[in-house]
């Protein structure tokens, strides 16, 4: 194969107006990206770190696939046959897809995880066996801590369900043991009090508390519900500063909360 002087320069000028071609077409192409990306992180208020990951994913495969043209287009001016390289890349990309299906799976998972923000950093999930609290998510992994300090790592293609504890509103459930000698009555009324005081302290609660009234009739009490919706996470917390409210108020209107039943077993005298 042989080339003058003039043909070597001319496709010289060509390659050279491939390669500028290309690198403003990812500029252009990357610029598009970084502006959606930013507009609706503006919009909806998302998570930063999950558009950001969506967006150097986006980007990385355009990049990859205007310059792997390019190359190509860049060869051809110089009388490579191209259409090798083609079928060449084909059959490796079709060996690592055989040899690597759990990776593109853990990708192709990860990337409708983010795209559907299903969850963020932060939130309280549970998927499968786990729970815990994301500390990253991944186009691979999903990093979860659990609350006695475990970090878990899940590839993403084993997220066969995923349940976002960290979306809307919560739930407080308290359950208050008074004797059988009480006033229902009375206690309920005590205890709402005591609900309507504390739902001005504890600015986490959103709705109630309310009483539902008797729930559960035991071996040695009667058992009174309490509900209340709270911000999402603070569940807990009103918990227990509703159980601590509401036996202060019970003592202090005398009314009895019995000791568990215990089985008593005496011992024959020998």
């Amino acid at each position: 194969m042989s080339f003058n002087t003039s043909e070597i320069v001319s496709s010289l000028i060509s390659a050279g107006l491939i390669a500028i071609v290309s690198i403003i077409l990812y500029a252009v192409v990357k610029g598009i990206i970084t502006r959606v990306a930013k507009r609706k992180l503006k919009k909806e208020n998302g998570n930063t770190g999950r558009l950001h990951t969506l967006s150097s994913l986006l980007t990385s495969v355009a990049g990859y696939v205007i310059f792997f043209i390019a190359i190509v287009a860049i060869l051809n001016e110089f009388g490579v046959n191209t259409s090798a390289i083609i079928a060449s890349a084909g059959i490796v990309g079709l060996a690592i897809g055989f040899g690597a299906q759990g990776l593109v799976s853990d990708v192709v998972t990860g990337f409708f995880v983010l795209v559907e923000d299903q969850v963020n950093v932060g939130e309280y999930v549970t998927v499968g066996n786990y729970s815990g609290i994301v500390e990253e998510t991944g186009l691979r992994l999903l990093k979860i801590r659990d609350f006695n300090g475990d970090l878990h790592f899940i590839p993403n293609r084993e997220i066969g369900s995923l349940t976002n504890h960290s979306r809307g509103n919560k739930q407080a459930l308290v359950d208050i043991s008074i004797s059988y000698d009480s006033d229902i009555d009375e206690a309920i009324q005590v205890l709402q009090a005591k609900c309507d005081e504390l739902k001005e302290q504890l600015p986490q609660i959103v709705e109630g508390p309310n009483v539902l009234g008797v729930q559960n009739l035991g071996a040695s009490d009667v058992v009174i519900r309490i509900l209340a919706r709270t911000q999402n996470g603070e569940q807990w917390a009103v918990e227990r500063e509703l159980r601590k409210g509401l036996k202060a108020a019970l003592d202090q209107a005398g009314i009895e909360i019995p000791f568990p039943h215990q089985t008593v077993i005496h011992k024959k005298e020998t």
